[in-house]
């Protein structure tokens, strides 16, 4: 049976239309390839478009994770595309949800991606054929369910949806309330409350901050080595894991009893693609995607890749990085290692990590300083723009500042001077 080229192949399907979507589908229209993106929702903009809207039954589900008042832990100045930044008229660095999905808008109407963005278009099943993919589109609209055909995948469907919930002994014998973070909107509904918050990760440590102004006392566990610097929000305790839970609160790992009114997990995300066939090839192990080639292709079927997947890393920086990586390969321009060569490097590369003490499946796509050496591999692989130094500077500069200066750091503004420098002053 004739099997198209790499170089021949035309048709992309980009799955979600969020900061990884667009630019999945801008970088590929560019590269004179025939794409769509097929977003669920009413518009565009993924995670960052707030809703106040709750599942209604258990099969139901909510995919934004935004809440109310919420301001970037990042700067804005490594927040935008390479090619196209944050507009200068914003002065601070660190700003609103709502800035933010102005612009993802503005980014659109730039590179004129709205014609090929099909909205309340959902996939719900993708399937490999001989020599391309099926994919079966739910129009929302029309209530209609029809196969269309493409030659490459872009899985961009975020991974901000699917909350990863803890296995604690007694979460059934509690009586209070208890909810993930993926469904937190708002401080007031903890008004003159005692809360546990588990987990003091970025969401944490900033949902802390909100609701202790509305709550009575706020418990904050977790099981960081580094104290939080939690001095300044005065009616917050810092707290232990959680032993156990008990009806009306919790005892803690160190022997200490809580009573509290309701129970936040703000315990990260996992990944999930229910859209994807079984002979898609891929598996979710605890947390880990595999078996994908520097993270982001399909080894089992390499016209598939997976964006944004790493995380502690600059987020759409690198959402672009890994589709302009791809694109190199899809449009012919290099060629795709051999299958049996992807799997040994994908073993090298996770080997390195268990060496590192990276033992932790749920890891295996965490970068951190990793993530400085990973950008250097996909540019120089695939013979495309690294990130500019003064973006990675200026990220190291960022570092872990929401657990220790969480109350004074988005009081400051940066500047990018040029590629290698940047000036950072007080508000």
């Amino acid at each position: 049976m004739f099997k198209t080229p790499m170089h021949e192949k035309r048709r992309v399907c980009v799955i979600g239309a969020g900061t990884a979507g667009l630019c999945a589908l801008k970088n590929s229209l560019q590269a004179g390839l025939e794409a769509v993106a097929y977003e669920r929702g009413s518009e565009i903009g993924g995670t960052w478009i707030f809703s106040e809207q709750m599942p209604q039954d258990e099969y139901d589900e909510v995919h934004s994770s935004m809440y109310e008042g919420l301001r970037t832990n990042l700067p804005k100045e490594v927040m935008g595309y390479p090619d196209y930044p944050y507009p200068s008229e914003i002065k601070e660095s660190f700003i609103t949800s709502h800035q933010v999905l102005d612009f993802l808008r503005s980014y659109a109407d730039h590179f004129e991606l709205r014609p090929h963005i099909k909205l309340q278009h959902e996939v719900i099943r993708v399937r490999p054929r001989l020599n391309d993919w099926e994919v079966y589109v739910w129009d929302h609209k029309n209530n209609t369910c029809d196969p269309v055909y493409f030659d490459f995948i872009y899985v961009c469907n975020g991974h901000y949806t699917e909350p990863d919930m803890p296995d604690i002994e007694g979460m059934q014998l509690y009586g209070g309330q208890q909810m993930h973070s993926h469904l937190y909107r708002k401080a007031d509904k903890f008004k003159d409350q005692n809360v546990l918050i588990i987990g003091a990760g970025p969401s944490g440590m900033d949902i802390a901050n909100h609701v202790r102004k509305a709550a009575r006392h706020v418990y904050l566990s977790h099981h960081l080595k580094a104290t939080p610097n939690t001095t300044f929000m005065g009616n917050v305790t810092q707290k232990p894991d959680v032993d156990r839970f008990t009806k009306d609160g919790a005892v803690f790992k160190d022997g200490s009893s809580e009573c509290f009114d309701h129970v936040i997990y703000c315990t990260g995300y996992e990944y999930s693609f229910p859209c994807l066939s079984t002979d898609v090839g891929i598996q979710v192990i605890d947390n880990f995607v595999q078996p994908l080639w520097k993270h982001c292709v399909n080894i089992n079927n390499p016209t598939m890749s997976f964006i944004g997947l790493p995380f502690n890393v600059i987020p759409t920086q690198i959402f672009d990085m890994q589709v302009r990586f791809t694109l190199k390969f899809y449009t012919g321009q290099r060629q795709l290692p051999t299958r049996e060569q992807m799997l040994a490097d994908l073993e090298k590369e996770q080997g390195e990590r268990w060496d590192c003490g990276f033992y932790n499946r749920k890891k295996a796509h965490q970068m951190g300083e990793r993530q400085f050496d990973y950008y250097n591999e996909l540019a120089s692989m695939a013979g495309i723009e690294n990130i500019k130094p003064v973006i990675l500077k200026l990220m190291k500069d960022c570092g872990k500042k929401y657990i220790f200066e969480l109350d004074t750091y988005r009081n400051h503004i940066y500047t990018i001077v040029d590629d290698e420098n940047f000036i950072k002053h007080a508000l």
